[in-house]
Order: C-alpha cells, then sequence, then structure tokens
C-alpha cells in the first residue's frame, strides 16, 4: 500500500498479526504445535484455535506468490509434473510452491500438515486439490467435512445436523488424535464470541460505502480488510482489537470527506461507483486497481469479499450452539450460494450502495465463481436497467492477463456510464 496507508495503526496491526501466525508456523518443532491445511470458504477456523493448532490456507499461499511474482515459475513447474492448463491456477501455483521447498512470504519454510482439514464449500476442485495434498504428503490424516450446496435458497435443520454430525463424528476426532487434545466447548464458545463481534464489524465496514465519497474501496482495499478474519484470526481478541481500529480510521475518513486511499494516493474524485463479481487478478495487483483509479471509479461492494463468509443478510455465529454456527457458517459462503441467491445479493449491492454499473472479472480457471456469471449480469442489467461491463484475467497466472485488453474494455464501459449520467442528469 501506499506510506499514506502505511502509516494507519491498523494497517501495522495488521501487518504484525500476519507476522506473528508465521513466525509461530516456523517454530512449530520447537514448539510442538500442530498444523491444520484448510481452505478460505468454510474456514472453521475457531474449532481449529480451540485445539490449539495453527491453520495453514493453499490459496493464501498461492495469493501471496502471485503478488510476489512467483506464481508463474510454480505453475509451470506443476504443469510439467502433469497438471493441466485448465486446472485451477492456484493449486498449481501451491503444488508448485511445495515442489520447491514451501517457502511462505517472510522467507521461512511453512511446515507440513499435521491434518488436512477438507472443508469443501461450493467448490468442487476443492476435493481433488485435497487427494493431491494426500499424495504430496503420504500418511497425514485427512478429515472430510462435506458442506451441503444451497439449492433450495435456504439452509434446513436437516443440512444443519449433517453438518454437526460429521464434526462430531470426522472432524473432532481427527483434531483431538492429532492434536493429542479434548474438545473443549467452552473454549470454543469463547472463542465464537470474538467471531460474533468481527461480523458486526465487518457488516458495518462495508456499509460505509453507502457515503459519498465512499471512505472505503470494497474491492481492492476489501481484500486487505478481509485478511485477518480468512487467514487465521477470526475468533481471537487481535481480530476484535483490528477491526475496531479499523472502523474507528473508517469514520474519521468519513466526517473528513475523504475518499479511498489506494497504492496511487488517496482518490480525490469519486466519478463512478461500481460492484464487481468475482476475484481480482493478483499477479497485477496494483496496475489493475491504477485502472480504476485512473477513472476515478470506486468499488462499492464486491462478492469476493464475500468468500470467506456473507453476513450482509443477518447471518451471526451463536456462541451458545457452537457447532450450529459453524455449520450455518460454512452453508453460508458466497461460493456455495445457488446463482439466484447471488444474483438477489448483488442486487441488494447496487441498491443499497448507490451503483452507477455493475463489472464482471471473470476468472478464466475459477469455475465456482465463473460459471453462470454471464446469467447473472444480464439478469442484473434487465432487473436493475444498470451498464454492465466484462472482462476477464486469472488468480495467478500471468499469462491470461492482457493489461491492453482489459484496459480497453474498461475505457468502453466507463465511456457508457459516462453517457448513462449525462442522460439522467439532462434537464
Amino acid at each position: 500500500m501506499s506510506k499514506e496507508a502505511a502509516k494507519e495503526r491498523s494497517v501495522i496491526i495488521q501487518k504484525e498479526m500476519i507476522a506473528s501466525l508465521f513466525k509461530e508456523l516456523g517454530t512449530v518443532k520447537e514448539t510442538g504445535k500442530k498444523v491444520v491445511y484448510t481452505f478460505v470458504p468454510g474456514n472453521i477456523s475457531e474449532l481449529i484455535l480451540s485445539f490449539d493448532m495453527l491453520p495453514v490456507y493453499p490459496e493464501l499461499n498461492a495469493l501471496q506468490s502471485g503478488m510476489r511474482k512467483k506464481s508463474e515459475g510454480y505453475i509451470r513447474e506443476a504443469e510439467q509434473h502433469g497438471h493441466s492448463e485448465d486446472v485451477c491456477t492456484y493449486v498449481k501455483c501451491d503444488v508448485g510452491m511445495m515442489l520447491n521447498g514451501n517457502i511462505g512470504p517472510t522467507g521461512e519454510k511453512i511446515p507440513n500438515p499435521d491434518l488436512l482439514l477438507l472443508s469443501y464449500t461450493g467448490c468442487f476442485t476443492f476435493l481433488k486439490w485435497f487427494e493431491t495434498l494426500e499424495r504430496l504428503y503420504p500418511g497425514v490424516p485427512v478429515a472430510l467435512l462435506h458442506t451441503p450446496y444451497q439449492e433450495a435458497h435456504k439452509i434446513t435443520p436437516e443440512m444443519t445436523a449433517y453438518m454437526v454430525k460429521q464434526l462430531k463424528e470426522e472432524v473432532i476426532p481427527k483434531m483431538e488424535q492429532v492434536s493429542g487434545n479434548k474438545y473443549d466447548e467452552e473454549k470454543l464458545k469463547s472463542i465464537l464470541r470474538n467471531s460474533s463481534k468481527v461480523e458486526d464489524y465487518i457488516v458495518k465496514i462495508f456499509d460505509t460505502t453507502k457515503h459519498r465519497p465512499s471512505p472505503i474501496d470494497a474491492y481492492f482495499a476489501g481484500v486487505y480488510y478481509i485478511g485477518p478474519i480468512n487467514s487465521g484470526f477470526r475468533g481471537t481478541p487481535e481480530a476484535v482489537d483490528y477491526y475496531a481500529e479499523l472502523y474507528k480510521e473508517i469514520l474519521t475518513r468519513i466526517e473528513k470527506k475523504l475518499g479511498p486511499i489506494t497504492p496511487e494516493g488517496e482518490m480525490e474524485e469519486e466519478r463512478f461507483r461500481l460492484v464487481v463479481e468475482g476475484p481480482p487478478n493478483w499477479t497485477h495487483f496494483r496496475e489493475f486497481w491504477k485502472l480504476f483509479y485512473d477513472m476515478g471509479a470506486v468499488i462499492v461492494a464486491s462478492s469476493y469479499t464475500k468468500v470467506g463468509g456473507v453476513y450482509d443478510m443477518g447471518f451471526r455465529v451463536n456462541p451458545d450452539k457452537p457447532l450450529e454456527s459453524l455449520a450455518e457458517y460454512c452453508m453460508n459462503c458466497y461460493t456455495n450460494l445457488n446463482l439466484q441467491q447471488r444474483v438477489d445479493l448483488l442486487s441488494k449491492c447496487i441498491t443499497d450502495y448507490h451503483a452507477d454499473g455493475f463489472l464482471v472479472n471473470s476468472i478464466k480457471s475459477c469455475n465456482s465463481f465463473s460459471a453462470g456469471q454471464l446469467m447473472m449480469m444480464q439478469q442484473l442489467e434487465r432487473k436493475l436497467e444498470i451498464p454492465t461491463g466484462f472482462i476477464e484475467s486469472d488468480l495467478v497466472d500471468p499469462r491470461y492477463f492482457s493489461y491492453s485488453n482489459i484496459k480497453n474494455r474498461l475505457e468502453s464501459f466507463f465511456q457508457m456510464l459516462e453517457q448513462r449520467k449525462m442522460i439522467l442528469n439532462r434537464p
């Protein structure tokens, strides 16, 4: 981020949190702590923490490799080992990283897993990914937590009971076996109380984009804001402190009528307000963000910041029903919503945050996001009579990021938004 952003206390707090996690991971041989590999969507971090184990998220490792310009080499290495060009590039980057020593962003080796926790949430690729990890780490126990898809637009008591049964009979026994600790429900409840506070802050923070100018960017900056809850800190006192500080800073920006902070500096004029569907590109993250900054475009809501949990519709964990809460949290992740639920959620975002346009960034290798995006875009265009745009890139494969192509499409999209504004503002 920019120098101005680095001065903010919340940024410093987050950097210290992430650094402390990797430091802990780097000393597990000395401390004896056990390591759990799991995923961001549907990650039951609170349960992992209740057993005093440390989480590792393979897709976050791939994301960070993309931002550090290391992903292309890792992807090519995985392809040389037989992984198809059409496979999710997070998978190939992660596999390539492991084949090259599994060195994390701090330069330290990420320890091997003691448990592979496959929390399947709306992405079939996760299943095949963990089959690959099982081959890379033979003998490591695997716990499967299967999340029912919200096909009928709702979570039923039967679905919750199905997941709680898995937690009791499959996941918790494996965690007890690996960690050497017994399941402590009171400890889990205490951790979930912090999670509930964090969920409240998350909603308040992203609701601030209703202001004009929006004090934050809910896509490019938003990925930093969701960092702590998606990297193992949801349910910790540190996460509560971080989000309290971040919210306080954003309220100050609102009082001063300031726009978002970007790597190029503070955005001085908010010309367009957008809702974006799909993950960002990580290999050219700053250049990607700058395309929007140069156009005066602020993202006031995005689907990607809900990949680790959707709280907009009122869901909160209930510490008094810990396992049921974890089950319902998993089922409420964005990639576990059906297409109509996603359209309804995006429609609410467009309306509530007064967006001028809707943009899809379609990811070549991510079917859990990209499948159905054109249908969703068409429905929103018809329903809300709002201009829509479509660009294509990839998560961490720089071979599928075309700066000139994306720039041309965005310029056409913003011209359309400008013309629409002129028509709407005619006397």
